[in-house]
């Protein structure tokens, strides 16, 4: 056999086994031979054998005579991949690409305690006029755009706690310095899906965020634009949410991810 042949061969086992696993994944419960062989469309003998050899590898497990579901080894696998996952190298090449579109400076941002850290941005020296902010700074959460994501997330109780903690300071005459305001404001970040400050930490400054999730659908991090007051752009906001969409699906996320808005492409 030549080795063209070989390979092609080669590429055709793994097609099946592929076909196989995701057979496997439609079901919650064990399942029979000859149903994986119908709905993969394999001779049951092609079947048999390629489970023999997964069995082997514990990628599947045979849990009764002819019957089978997905093995341990895959959940091991899994766990190796999602620990290596990191939201800084998924989302740098983003973030660079959606501050190219908007000329303004993009963040990630996650929450440590009461307040939210800049963890990485995405400016250019050579743009106009920008809100540049250094990593490892914070903020409170109640005065950022990111940091109403995640209160957005928390029960009242938990935000009431929030709310005592902190005594709700403020920096500016914007600033959300009572808890019904605040309760007020995170309603429209739960309706809508995204949150703004308006000039809430610093005067002349706006932000608009949108979440990062994680594969179980956890709040990991918020992505957001700052901008001049005056420069911010209500274009931005769906390019925004695109991308922080795009960079939870290479996590794991499996949520819909929405189209850009079509004047950009990210």
């Amino acid at each position: 056999m030549s080795e063209e042949s070989v390979g092609r061969t080669s590429i055709q086992v793994i097609e099946r086994m592929m076909q196989l696993l995701d057979a496997l994944a439609e079901h919650q419960d064990p399942v029979a031979l000859k149903d994986l062989a119908r709905d993969t469309k394999l001779h049951p003998s092609t079947a048999h054998r390629i489970l023999n050899d997964l069995v082997a590898c514990r990628l599947v497990d045979r849990t009764d005579p002819g019957l089978y579901r997905l093995g341990m080894r895959l959940l091991e696998l899994g766990n190796l991949v999602k620990a290596r996952l990191n939201v800084r190298d998924a989302a740098l090449e983003l973030m660079r690409k959606l501050h190219r579109l908007t000329g303004q400076t993009v963040n990630l941002s996650v929450r440590q305690g009461d307040e939210i850290v800049y963890v990485d941005r995405a400016y250019s020296e050579r743009s106009g006029m920008q809100v540049v902010r250094a990593i490892g700074g914070r903020a409170p959460l109640h005065l950022t755009s990111t940091g109403k994501l995640f209160l957005a997330a928390e029960s009242h109780d938990t935000l009431k706690l929030y709310a005592d903690r902190t005594t709700l300071r403020g920096t500016t005459l914007n600033s959300l310095t009572t808890l019904e305001k605040l309760e007020k404001e995170l309603v429209l970040v739960r309706t809508e899906g995204f949150a703004r400050d308006n000039e809430e930490l610093e005067m002349g400054v706006r932000c608009m965020a949108a979440g990062i999730y994680d594969d179980s659908s956890k709040l990991i991090a918020g992505l957001s634009i700052s901008a001049p007051a005056d420069r911010i752009q209500e274009d931005w906001l769906q390019e925004l949410i695109h991308t922080a969409q795009r960079i939870s699906a290479s996590l794991g996320w499996q949520g819909r991810v929405i189209p850009p808005s079509g004047r950009f492409r990210i």
